[in-house]
């Protein structure tokens, strides 16, 4: 019997479930929770985190887990990590719907670094208004230079204060166009910014509007994996689940 465990929580997880649903895949969606009203799925969903990589291994046991397709964000680096240690204890197929990083073209001004604190070490000590496009997770890393300003967009409002003394948070969810982004960063006179490489097509009108506006960019890079096979597609995915299940 064929029974999926889709990790999902990006633009491609919501593209894949639609997938499965349509084909009449039994499977179950699941979410971290971070985010407090997460996209509608057309599949059972679960929400919240396993327990680590034994936690995971039990469940896919118990819930009688056939196969396991990560489509978390490529900076979901904990829960990809423990997906490959649970599908190898319990001998789950696995595979991951993995976005293509993105890569400076001409006229980009990108300055790559391994980690967030190395981002904000990165940034200059004169004042600066910085557009920290990482999500909320993991501010406090730029505390270290409160002297700039930081413009912040969200999927949620904060809950609390910021832990940066000079932010401004716009609420919004994806996917971002381009005409909206350079007119985000023109009217908020934004002079730097700092994403990780997320990949994709969603997120990434920000770095077209940081080109045609000269801006610098900050790019870190994505957290090491441990070897799994990967695809960029939904129909990739949907040709592997079908040859693992003899369709």
């Amino acid at each position: 019997m064929t029974r999926v465990l889709l990790l999902g929580g990006t633009t491609e997880a919501s593209r894949m479930a639609a997938a499965l649903a349509r084909d009449g895949v039994e499977a179950v969606f699941s979410y971290a929770g971070r985010t407090a009203a997460p996209v509608a799925q057309p599949l059972p969903v679960r929400v919240g985190g396993f327990g680590g990589a034994e936690g995971l291994a039990a469940w896919l046991q118990a819930e009688g887990i056939s196969h396991v397709i990560d489509a978390t964000h490529p900076f979901a680096a904990q829960m990809s990590r423990n997906a490959v240690a649970a599908c190898a204890a319990t001998g789950t197929a696995l595979i991951a719907l993995e976005r293509r990083p993105w890569a400076a073209g001409p006229g980009d001004d990108w300055t790559h670094v391994a980690d967030l604190d190395a981002a904000a070490a990165a940034l200059p000590d004169e004042p600066e208004r910085v557009f920290l496009a990482i999500g909320r997770q993991h501010l406090a890393a730029f505390a270290a230079k409160p002297q700039h300003h930081y413009l912040l967009r969200l999927v949620d409002p904060p809950e609390g204060a910021l832990p940066l003394p000079d932010a401004e948070a716009v609420i919004s969810r994806g996917p971002f166009g381009y005409d909206d982004d350079l007119e985000l960063l023109r009217s908020r006179r934004i002079t730097r910014l700092v994403t990780k490489n997320a990949g994709g097509e969603g997120a990434r009108a920000k770095l077209d509007a940081a080109r045609t506006l000269g801006l610098p960019v900050i790019v870190v890079d994505r957290p090491a994996l441990p070897p799994r096979e990967s695809v960029e597609t939904v129909a990739e995915v949907l040709a592997w689940l079908h040859a693992e299940r003899g369709v």
